[in-house]
């Protein structure tokens, strides 16, 4: 479910080693399936945690989750990561925004899945995001584009070698892509 790196228990443990005996820590979904998920992890002390809480075990400590933030947290990896300009922990949860959906989904599920969790992220950094507004009878992924994306100069480049090219590979009942935004220019745009 969750993968918490050998560094990232490392960091953890020195942390604990300084709380109260028998902390461990707890990862979480604030408003989990919402454009605004955003993830987290606590320390949980021992009298916080719930009867309904799934408790990992790791080597060096214990990961609880509540009941809600479970299903957004499936593939979350959690990393402590040091270069030239320090430390940092980071935590990516691909299905915080959006829950996973089965193999087996409808066609237009999983695309909206791999848009949401995969592609958007990649927009937001430029302001953007994308929809999924159909398939067509021939295989046509019908996009519309909005935030940064709507009137950036790249929008061509993005749809084409970016976004069809990734649902392409994923996705080989589809034909294409299209873009139904019109496009606007202004001080939104990122480019």
């Amino acid at each position: 479910m969750i993968l918490i790196t050998d560094a990232a228990q490392a960091h953890f443990a020195k942390l604990l080693a300084n709380q109260e005996e028998g902390t461990q820590i707890r990862v979480f979904v604030i408003n989990p399936g919402t454009p605004t998920a955003e993830c987290g992890v606590s320390y949980c002390p021992p009298d916080a945690v719930e009867a309904t809480d799934t408790e990992l075990k790791f080597e060096k400590l214990s990961a609880f989750i509540d009941e809600l933030s479970k299903p957004y947290l499936a593939d979350a990896e959690i990393d402590f990561v040091t270069d030239q300009l320090g430390s940092q922990l980071t935590l990516k949860a691909p299905n915080a925004k959006m829950r996973k959906v089965a193999d087996d989904a409808p066609l237009m599920e999983r695309v909206e899945y791999q848009l949401q969790s995969r592609i958007n992220p990649q927009l937001a950094s430029h302001g953007g995001r994308v929809s999924l507004m159909e398939i067509t009878d021939d295989g046509i992924a019908v996009l519309q584009f909005g935030g940064g994306c709507n009137g950036c100069s790249m929008i061509d480049v993005t749809l084409k070698d970016g976004i069809e090219k990734e649902l392409l590979e994923n996705f080989p009942e589809l034909k294409g892509v299209r873009d139904l935004t019109e496009h606007q220019r202004g001080e939104h745009s990122f480019y």
